[in-house]
Formats: C-alpha cells, sequence, structure tokens
C-alpha cells in the first residue's frame, strides 16, 4: 500500500543445530557490537541485533531486557574479549619487561583489529553519561593492581628507578589510551608493533642522552 513502510525481510535461519545458551549469548553481543557501532546507539532497535542474525526478537529479549542493557553488555564484552587476549599473550612470556611490551602490543592490535569496540566506547560517554564509571575504567581500575605487581616488582629487582607504581601505570595507561583513539580517528602508518615500540622506547629509554640535563622539578618551562 502507498504510504506504508517496507517489511523487513529476515535473514533465513542456518540450518544445523540450535547453538547453546553461552554460544547463543556471544553471537548476540558480537552482532550487537558491529550493529550499535555502524548504526548508532539511538538508531538501533534490537529487532536490527536479530536480524543480524537471523533469529526471532524474542530470542534476544530472553537474554538482554532492554536496548541499554544489551549496549552496555555489548560495550562489556569487548572490554573482557581484550583483557582475555592480553593475558593470553603474556601467560607464556617469562621477562616482566617483555610481559609489558606484549600487553601493549597485544592491546593496540586488539582495538586494530577491533574498531567497533572503540566505537562503542565513544557512544557510551555520549549517551550514558549518568554513569559514575565507565565501563572501560572499570575494567582498568579491576585489572590495574596485577600491572602495579610487576611494576613493583621490577623496582626491588634494580630494573626500574624507584618511585609510585601508580604513577608508571598511569602513565603508561594514558600511552597507550592515547594511541588507540588516535588511530581510531586520525588512522596510522606504523603497525600496532610499531607504535609499541616507540612508546617503549621513549618511556624505557627516555629522549635524553647521557649526561643530558633535564629541567628540575617543579620549575615551570621557559617560554
Amino acid at each position: 500500500m502507498p504510504g506504508t513502510a517496507p517489511s523487513r525481510r529476515r535473514p533465513a535461519r542456518p540450518a544445523g543445530p540450535a547453538p547453546r545458551a553461552p554460544e547463543r549469548r556471544q553471537q548476540i553481543l558480537d552482532a550487537a557490537a558491529e550493529v550499535f557501532a555502524r548504526e548508532g546507539y539511538r538508531n538501533t532497535d534490537l529487532q536490527d541485533v536479530a536480524d543480524a542474525l537471523g533469529i526471532g526478537k524474542a530470542s534476544v529479549y530472553r537474554r538482554f531486557a532492554s536496548k541499554r542493557q544489551l549496549f552496555l553488555a555489548a560495550v562489556d564484552h569487548g572490554m573482557v574479549e581484550l583483557r582475555a587476549a592480553v593475558e593470553a599473550a603474556v601467560a607464556p612470556v617469562a621477562d616482566p619487561l617483555e610481559q609489558i611490551a606484549v600487553a601493549i602490543r597485544t592491546y593496540l592490535a586488539f582495538f586494530d583489529e577491533h574498531p567497533q569496540f572503540v566505537e562503542l566506547l565513544i557512544q557510551e560517554r555520549a549517551e550514558f553519561r549518568d554513569r559514575k564509571e565507565p565501563t572501560y575504567f572499570a575494567h582498568r581500575r579491576s585489572g590495574i593492581s596485577r600491572w602495579r605487581r610487576l611494576y613493583q616488582d621490577l623496582i626491588d629487582a634494580g630494573r626500574v628507578r624507584p618511585m609510585p607504581v601508580e604513577r608508571i601505570s598511569d602513565v603508561m595507561s594514558s600511552a597507550v589510551y592515547g594511541t588507540m583513539f588516535t588511530n581510531f580517528f586520525a588512522g596510522h602508518s606504523q603497525t600496532p608493533a610499531q607504535q609499541a615500540q616507540d612508546i617503549l622506547d621513549v618511556v624505557f629509554h627516555g629522549i635524553l642522552v647521557e649526561g643530558g640535563e633535564a629541567p628540575r622539578r617543579g620549575r615551570r618551562a621557559e617560554r
């Protein structure tokens, strides 16, 4: 009929046995991340996510009661996947300094391969400013003690000069967090491994030559 919106054609459901509940939940979260990143939170309906998987909308509602709940679960899913990727990458590495290098490379590579999760972090901040702690920083807070212990071990071993471990972790986190967003918005000409090496070179070795005089702490830089 004229004036009637065209009906959406649902993709055919794939043949074969239905996935188990945990597998289906992960499929929904993966699809939701892609759809929200592409269409935006406000323009996405749960039907869009269901259509992406070729399932009924009720299947999504059985697991996520609202669009908000699904969106935040998708953001959390991304951070869980990031942490799992980093932990798996550093697990076989014995040297603490190499663990840091591997973690940074893996972090940057993860977001390079999954830009939809960067988009979701941006949307979360824009759409849910009422949240006291964004998902990214909640996950950072829950996992930071592991890295601070590593920095303290390096200090105790005499491999890193004594300083508050909080200061080290904050600087390192800011460096990789900023690089991730710069890559997303502006692109990058270097691989994640090369970018990680640049961060580590400046942090580990500094920029001053041996005997170079650094400004006194607390003194304002001359204009």
